[in-house]
């Protein structure tokens, strides 16, 4: 999958690798500002079995 994208990318090689950049922190950004939001109150993380 990789290298599929990295062969449709644009460019010389330095170009392509900004342009991969771009797209790892825009995902990152889109996970963190979108995704884990809206994923974190389905996940289990406040179901603790322990008594206090």
């Amino acid at each position: 999958m990789y290298g599929w994208i990295w062969r449709h990318l644009p460019g010389n090689t330095l170009v392509r690798s900004l342009i991969s950049l771009a797209l790892i922190v825009g995902a990152v950004y889109l996970l963190f500002t979108v995704v884990f939001p809206w994923a974190e109150p389905l996940l289990p993380f406040n179901d603790v079995t322990v008594e206090g």
